[in-house]
């Protein structure tokens, strides 16, 4: 599953994708600072035994609004840095290793298998340790009724996306109430991703109903399982904490708390040179020599799983519902001059990502984008009948002016600003409308109050989860798919992806998905994170994960 972001710096405990070497800025010349290795071959969290840490300590990471839901599987929860908050506390059936590799998470789970494939089944045996925080056990039933609401069968469910749980025929009871058979209707490749990557199992009273989906969790999370649970959330102060789990079974953590404070996205680097955070991704340049400078701070490097991206407003009635509208305004638009001035001197060749599905360096990233041709964007705006009348274009007495919304944050309103430029150049005019964090997806996003929307999606090691969630359309389930643009034939291309067994066959579906995301206007992929962290330097454990998950057990400072 993906999940939206208007952060561009990401220092949040995220699991990645498999993404390729980028390299990482360095001195003044602009060169970066050797490359970082391969994904897949390390990562970069200054690893430590757990006896080398003091105990105690508190970890403060930033983020950029309180949680407008706390049910990261539903629409107004599906976030990052919602999804960061949540990770130290709920379950999840899979850890990654540094070479991207899956296990069993086994404080949860003592197995999860592939048990049948005509007809699929997947056999999950739950640790018999393992209890919600009030300290009834997780069952079964907590599987089931998750799969239940994620089905898409009851539309009052307002999920993110279905992650394949539209696929399953049943759940049922195992051999006791810590086991659950589910039985699938139609094969699903990304069966171990059902309850890990970007996707919590939460307990029945939050799944059993749409009102307690939707809503139960809105003011703050009940039940959680994890080594640390919510101490306190101050909306005062826009801070949240986290401690001790008194009914945790596994390791303890060595940290005493994790606390989250809400700041802007120009107060964070400041924050962690004053020793008030102690890590924040680097945005650019600049941010990476500050933090370079600065005593007490490391820098770490592992490529990003996260990517920045337009997507276009197609709904019906919107200034770009013709999709030969939003592929004209898509070829005036230089990415890879975008790419440059974002990412020089923080790896060694900026591009632009050109794909929707895969990244850099991931087994069936390919090419698949539009030209920028601002001759050819020219020609088809001609052609629609959006003639230019003095600076911009016209049609029916209507000027082409189009709005882009994003987080207010230096990066992306500079990204804005060279689109401005090139879409001048060809008479289409762009509007510059910058938001705060909090609200952003819930009260503009969502509802479509854009015309362009600038964000990040951040991926798990499941990338065809997301075809669904972003690129197919269903009218009456919005997921992921904030621009409403698709169609019948995307849908069943996507569908054909996800029922796909053979990898290579798989592979070849999902690039002819991209083909046809590019085709339809949908969206514009821009860059793919560099993930540069600074991170105080005496932290454990934690900065750059690459592939691999966080133990949350085993952060912590140095002693």
């Amino acid at each position: 599953m993906r999940l939206r972001s208007i952060g561009l710096r990401l220092a949040v405990p995220l699991v990645a994708v498999a993404v390729a070497a980028t390299g990482c800025a360095g001195g003044d010349d602009g060169a970066p600072e050797g490359a970082v290795a391969e994904l897949g071959t390390t990562n970069d969290i200054n690893p430590h035994p757990v006896s080398d840490l003091r105990d105690g300590g508190n970890l403060r990471l930033a983020v950029s609004a309180i949680p407008e839901n706390w049910n990261a599987l539903s629409n107004d929860g599906n976030d990052a840095e919602i999804a960061a908050v949540l990770r130290p506390m709920m379950p999840r059936a899979f850890s990654t290793d540094a070479a991207g590799e899956l296990s069993v998470n086994t404080d949860y789970f003592t197995s999860v298998e592939l048990t049948s494939t005509e007809p699929q089944q997947v056999t999950y045996t739950i640790n018999p340790e393992a209890v919600w925080s009030d300290g009834s056990p997780i069952t079964w039933e907590d599987i089931r009724s998750q799969a239940e609401a994620m089905s898409g069968k009851n539309k009052e469910f307002l999920i993110a996306a279905p992650g394949g749980f539209d696929r399953v025929e049943k759940v049922e009871r195992g051999v006791d109430d810590r086991q659950a058979v589910i039985t699938f209707a139609k094969h699903y490749g990304e069966w171990q991703g059902q309850f890990a990557g970007n996707s919590f199992l939460y307990p029945k009273s939050v799944t059993e109903t749409p009102e307690a989906f939707n809503k139960s969790l809105m003011d703050g999370i009940t039940l959680t399982a994890g080594p640390f649970r919510v101490q306190s959330v101050d909306r005062a102060v826009k801070r949240i904490v986290l401690d001790h789990s008194p009914t945790w079974w596994g390791d303890k953590p060595k940290l005493d708390t994790i606390t989250f404070s809400v700041l802007d996205s120009a107060a964070r680097l400041p924050a962690l040179q004053n020793n008030e955070i102690d890590a924040t991704g680097i945005a650019d340049r600049d941010e990476l020599k500050t933090a370079q400078n600065t005593p007490g701070v490391a820098i770490r490097r592992a490529p990003g799983n996260s990517w920045t991206h337009l997507t276009f407003n197609g709904a019906p009635g919107s200034i770009l519902e013709d999709p030969k509208l939003r592929v004209a305004i898509a070829k005036a638009i230089d990415r890879q001059g975008i790419a440059t001035a974002i990412l020089n001197g923080l790896v060694e060749n900026p591009k632009p990502l050109d794909n929707h599905v895969y990244l850099v360096g991931q087994k069936g990233y390919q090419d698949n984008a539009l030209p920028f041709d601002p001759a050819a964007a020219a020609q088809e705006l001609d052609a629609l009948g959006w003639k230019l009348n003095g600076e911009f274009r016209e049609k029916d007495g209507r000027v082409l002016e189009i709005r882009d919304v994003m987080y207010n944050a230096d990066t992306w309103v500079q990204v804005a600003q060279i689109i401005q430029q090139n879409l001048a150049a060809v008479g289409v005019k762009l509007t510059i409308d910058t938001k705060p964090g909090q609200g952003f997806f819930t009260d503009v996003i969502q509802p479509g109050n854009f015309d362009v929307g600038q964000w990040a999606w951040v991926g798990d090691p499941f990338p065809f989860s997301s075809l669904p969630q972003i690129y197919g359309y269903y009218p009456d389930n919005l997921q992921g798919n904030y621009g409403r643009i698709g169609s019948p034939e995307l849908n069943d291309l996507i569908e054909q992806t996800l029922s796909e067994l053979d990898p290579e066959k798989a592979v070849e579906l999902a690039n002819r998905v991209d083909r046809m995301v590019f085709d339809e206007g949908h969206s514009l992929p821009l860059w793919q994170s560099p993930g540069n962290v600074a991170v105080r330097d005496n932290l454990a454990n934690y900065g750059a994960p690459g592939l691999a998950s966080y133990d949350y057990t085993k952060i912590g400072f140095l002693k």
